[in-house]
């Protein structure tokens, strides 16, 4: 079986358990998204990254979902949450998050939606939220090399349709059998920009 089939597989079963990565996850409220693509003549792996806020646990991750490897983790991002978050769950103003030993300013003032204050800190300091290169490579071989990396793209509604038949992951399986990162040509618009799902976290 081909790279590219493998993959598509993968993603419907994956469907099928409730492992895929739903931009409209009951429990998360969506942040910001990542792919990665990757592969050698005798091995291939794609990771998908979601950062997102869970109310309930009061925490922010990445959470990493491999397919090809290792299938994931999720890594706590906001390491000071216990000092931002009032008793009903919003933000207490004056305080910015600490990211990576960093603390980032914020505009956000007291009483703030919480998603909305992390969703504050993506333009700026996107790549602090998402996985560094040693946080990948524990889930993907140092030396698969990555072939195609996609900061957006259009991502399915699986409660609609199979995720094999999605457009730009069929393009993804098509990069993977050919080892070639301009086969990825879509004519979809991307949609993984948080607001387009609107049904995130609120379950």
């Amino acid at each position: 079986m081909s790279f590219g089939q493998q993959f598509l597989d993968q993603l419907d079963a994956s469907a099928q358990e409730f492992t895929f990565p739903y931009l409209d996850h009951g429990n998360y409220h969506a942040v910001d998204v990542r792919l990665h693509v990757y592969r050698d003549d005798k091995r291939w792996a794609v990771l998908f990254e979601t950062v997102g806020y869970n109310a309930g646990a009061r925490t922010v991750t990445d959470a990493l979902t491999g397919y090809g490897v290792r299938t994931g983790s999720q890594i706590e991002r906001v390491e000071n949450m216990d000092e931002l978050l009032d008793d009903d769950g919003n933000y207490v103003g004056g305080k910015p998050p600490r990211v990576r030993g960093r603390d980032l300013a914020v505009e956000a003032g007291p009483g703030e939606y919480f998603p909305e204050v992390v969703r504050e800190l993506v333009p700026e300091h996107r790549d602090l939220l998402l996985a560094d290169e040693s946080e990948l490579r524990a889930l993907v071989p140092p030396d698969l090399p990555e072939l195609l990396r996609l900061e957006a793209w259009h991502h399915p509604d699986v409660l609609a349709e199979r995720p094999s038949r999605e457009e730009s992951f069929q393009l993804i399986a098509k990069v993977l059998d050919s080892g070639d990162p301009h086969e990825y040509r879509p004519t979809l618009a991307p949609n993984t920009h948080w607001s387009n799902w609107p049904e995130s976290g609120t379950a």
